[in-house]
């Protein structure tokens, strides 16, 4: 009895978000290793916890192919592309990445809705969020080494900033979820 509740086209744009995700957290894991080298500990931290992150998006999605009887396919990730010039170009890679994974997000989205696939659709919607939540904390970093100088940022700034990114969130409040007493 064939058991799979999904298209084989739904079945492999999953598969290819899941090689995504493992491939973030490659990009993640990369960045951070460059950033420890270069002694920005912090920084190198909140990279290394959001490889993690990736890593976990992609077993979730592992976890639905399997749930709803489609065959997984792991395939090689490539590499990540080069490594960051400096801190801010970092971000700005980081920014650039999360939106391109935002976009492949959508294309799932939208591709689950023409097959009427309301369980996938459904699911994706955690991913949509999650992408939210991933580019509006790419941006906030941004806009913070903006104010701190962008790539003229001083050694104090840097200093600075990798001392905050040890502390940084790794999730910020969804708008469905701001109040007027928790902004």
């Amino acid at each position: 009895m064939n058991t799979n509740r999904l298209s084989k086209t739904i079945a492999a744009a999953l598969n290819a978000q899941m090689t995504k995700e493992a491939h973030a957290s490659q990009i993640y894991l990369s960045y951070a290793a460059w950033a420890d080298k270069r002694g920005f500990s912090g920084i190198a931290n909140f990279l290394f916890r959001h490889a993690q992150e990736e890593r976990n998006h992609m077993m979730k999605i592992l976890e639905y192919i399997l749930k709803r009887g489609a065959e997984v396919e792991v395939t090689a990730i490539p590499a990540p592309s080069e490594s960051p010039v400096s801190i801010n170009n970092c971000f700005e890679k980081v920014f650039e990445h999360e939106v391109d994974n935002t976009n492949a997000v959508y294309k799932l989205v939208k591709m689950s809705h023409a097959e009427e696939d309301w369980a996938t659709w459904n699911f994706m919607q955690w991913f949509v969020q999650e992408q939210v939540e991933e580019e509006t904390l790419a941006m906030n970093l941004l806009d913070k080494m903006k104010i701190a100088g962008g790539e003229q940022m001083s050694s104090d700034a840097l200093y600075s900033f990798d001392k905050d990114m040890e502390e940084t969130q790794d999730e910020v409040i969804p708008a469905q979820k701001v109040t007027a007493e928790n902004p």
